[in-house]
């Protein structure tokens, strides 16, 4: 799969969970909205609800004063030989504002009046007109009906009166019942379907505090809702009653609580989508380090192949042949390149080393200063090819470490390795291995002085099929697998390794090893 594919997947994936994660949040907000809409139409309607009850009952109350007193003063009916005879009379009010404006209320009052059947005129009764009982009594009932109809309609304008005069002249408190005022409200909630929990405040037309419930506060203005008590009343003496819902957010985000899994569902989406892409890319990358591995794997077989190929040429030179030192010398470097090629088939039959938790090592007791001394001798005929220098500097006394000879051999060959392979064009190469003791361990330096390594590379040196970049340049073949090689061998002989470079100074690793105690 081509790179601009994955990324062409990759965008795709995530405009479209960007997009149902903005659906989501619109969603959600819109469901919030129409909650708190629907949280404040039952608030206010229950609160308009509250303050006609209040107002029916300070007319009820009024009603009933007046009510008594009416009783009292038509209990006593007249006699039947009286009529009663409707006189309307027409009163004129002036009310005065406190702006200064006055307005003229007209009062029509029917009064009722009792004239005396007998010398009176009117109607005539027979001497037989009290024998007819059904009669009379049906018409007492009508004349005693209609008296108490026009008393009524008095008595209603009475209070009507009083409510206009003296009703919004009462201090509030008198005016209601603060525990009836609760009962109102909760009545009122529960009606519209709305059990939450509540505090409310009562102020006056001068803005005074009369009533406050517990756990009423003033600091969340969005959860107070406002309503006027006794909107009749003129402009200049309303009072208001306030009502704080303290649990109003939970009300409203109760809804939503099915966004919850929504969300951790999206999460889990996301991660996946990410996990994909990040696979894709890693794949990606891997089927081009396998490109480049199988590549540059001829480049590396040949190196020893080329190094006892050399030695070869040198055995055909007769004056070698003469020289039983630098005969045998020839000849251990053919066996040890041989032994090196035949550790480079096997590394790259063996990739699965990297896979495992730890590397299946031969562990025993050698002395490191003759290994150092044995991949020298081996070295310096490649390094002497390029007119360089290899010395070594073994300050270290106590050099018995348990270690496994040939992965380690292969380590310290893997860094003379790249010291050639990253040398500078123009400069021969300088190389230096040195040890000496720290403690119970034995630092291993190999030093060089070629092209080096940026600061931000230097750490990712170690990684698997890394490689450091060279530009446009591909001169140099390997498998980037060496010095992951080099630090997975190192660690698990118990050892540590670090890398120091300077760009255009060289590089220097060094290694520590514990050593053998004696005991």
């Amino acid at each position: 799969m081509k790179k601009s594919t994955i990324w062409l997947l990759a965008v795709v994936m995530f405009v479209a969970f960007f997009s149902l994660l903005f659906l989501q949040v619109r969603y959600m907000e819109a469901s919030m909205s129409v909650r708190e809409q629907q949280f404040n139409e039952m608030v206010k309607r229950s609160l308009i609800n509250v303050s006609r009850d209040l107002e029916q009952d300070q007319t009820r109350r009024y009603l009933e004063e007046d009510m008594t007193e009416s009783e009292n003063r038509y209990s006593q009916y007249t006699t039947p030989r009286t009529s009663t005879k409707i006189v309307t009379e027409q009163t004129t009010a002036n009310i005065t504002h406190p702006d200064g404006s006055e307005t003229k209320i007209e009062q029509v009052i029917q009064k009722q009046s009792s004239i005396d059947e007998i010398g009176k005129g009117g109607v005539f009764l027979s001497p037989s007109h009290g024998a007819n009982t059904i009669s009379k009594t049906s018409y007492d009932l009508q004349q005693t009906l209609l008296k108490r109809y026009v008393d009524e309609q008095a008595l209603m304008n009475e209070v009507i009166l009083k409510l206009l005069y003296r009703a919004s002249n009462d201090p509030i408190e008198e005016r209601i019942n603060f525990y009836d005022l609760d009962k109102y409200i909760r009545s009122e909630l529960l009606n519209n379907a709305l059990n939450v929990p509540y505090s409310f405040q009562v102020i006056d037309f001068n803005n005074r505090v009369v009533f406050s419930s517990s756990g009423f506060s003033s600091r969340d203005e969005s959860s107070i809702y406002t309503q006027i008590l006794f909107p009749r009343d003129p402009s200049s003496k309303l009072n208001t009653l306030k009502v704080y819902f303290p649990t109003k957010r939970d009300f409203v985000y109760s809804e939503l609580s099915f966004f919850v899994p929504s969300l951790i569902f999206s999460f889990i989406l996301l991660v996946t989508f990410i996990f994909t892409i990040v696979n894709l890319f890693r794949q990606k990358r891997l089927s081009e380090m396998k490109n480049d591995f199988i590549n540059n794997m001829t480049h590396e077989l040949k190196t020893p192949v080329s190094t006892i190929s050399l030695a070869s040429q040198m055995l055909k030179d007769e004056s070698i042949t003469k020289s039983p030192e630098v005969f045998k010398h020839v000849a251990g470097v053919i066996n040890d390149e041989t032994k090196r090629l035949s550790f480079q088939v096997e590394k790259v039959l063996q990739m699965s080393l990297f896979d495992k938790q730890k590397a299946t090592l031969k562990i025993k007791e050698v002395d490191l200063n003759d290994i150092i001394v044995n991949v020298a001798n081996t070295h310096i005929l490649k390094v002497e090819k390029f007119n360089g220098e290899l010395d070594i500097d073994l300050q270290a006394d106590h050099t018995m470490v348990s270690i496994d000879e040939m992965h380690f051999t292969n380590v310290l060959f893997n860094l003379l390795d790249n010291a050639l392979k990253y040398k500078r064009e123009d400069v021969p190469p300088v190389l230096m291995i040195r040890t000496q003791n720290e403690s119970n361990k034995v630092i291993i330096t190999v030093e060089d002085n070629g092209i080096g390594i940026k600061k931000e590379d230097v750490k990712k040196v170690f990684d698997r099929f890394y490689r450091v970049s060279t530009g446009n340049i591909h001169d140099v073949k390997g498998f980037g697998l060496g010095l992951a090689y080099v630090k997975k061998i190192v660690t698990d002989l118990g050892g540590s390794i670090r890398a120091e470079s300077e760009l255009g100074k060289g590089t220097k690793f060094i290694i520590s090893l514990p050593v053998i105690t004696q005991k």
